[in-house]
């Protein structure tokens, strides 16, 4: 018999409003039918294979790094996750290898209050390219698996008495 694998969360868009403001702040330069146009082109995260423990997210814009660089990218994405669960988001493995590319913050955590945050618990994705000379760069294109994120079950202490609400987004609960 095959073990029931838990069902924790689901991946949804964030608004188009929050996408635009976001997306303008990571790429001033695109227009408003390009950003609109990005908008309508996000692919919510799936697993590769029924085997497969990651879900893929994908950048919805094209853009390219040389050495050293980093970028944020506005996924448009958010996730509703159970209470008792994480969202952990790591460099795919190919791009690791193949092109030196890693996360900024090498592991990303997104927390099952993050949802409901003020900016609708959007998760951005800072890249950055390791690559080493001075003519290393990579293009990205849009559509491209830039990270994969896996879901992990977490306890607490047993004295454990936190009852704050989230509000704000990324990195607010360190304040």
């Amino acid at each position: 018999m095959k073990p029931e694998i838990p069902r924790v969360a689901r991946f949804e868009k964030v608004s188009q409003a929050q996408f635009r403001d976001a997306a303008r702040k990571a790429f001033p330069a695109l227009t408003e039918a390009g950003i609109d146009a990005a908008y309508e082109s996000i692919v919510l995260p799936r697993r590769a294979t029924a085997g497969s423990s990651g879900y893929d997210l994908r950048t919805p814009f094209a853009f390219s790094l040389k050495a050293g660089e980093d970028i944020v990218i506005p996924t448009g994405l958010r996730v509703k996750i159970v209470p008792g669960w994480w969202l952990m988001l790591m460099p795919r493995s190919g791009l690791g290898f193949k092109l030196y590319t890693r996360l900024a913050n090498t592991v990303g955590n997104i927390d099952s209050d993050y949802y409901g945050a003020d900016n609708e618990g959007h998760i951005m994705v800072k890249l950055r390219l390791e690559l080493s000379g001075p003519d290393a760069a990579h293009a990205f294109e849009a559509g491209t698996a830039v990270c994969q994120g896996v879901f992990v079950p977490f306890g607490i202490t047993e004295d454990d008495d936190a009852t704050e609400k989230r509000t704000g987004g990324f990195g607010s609960t360190g304040k």
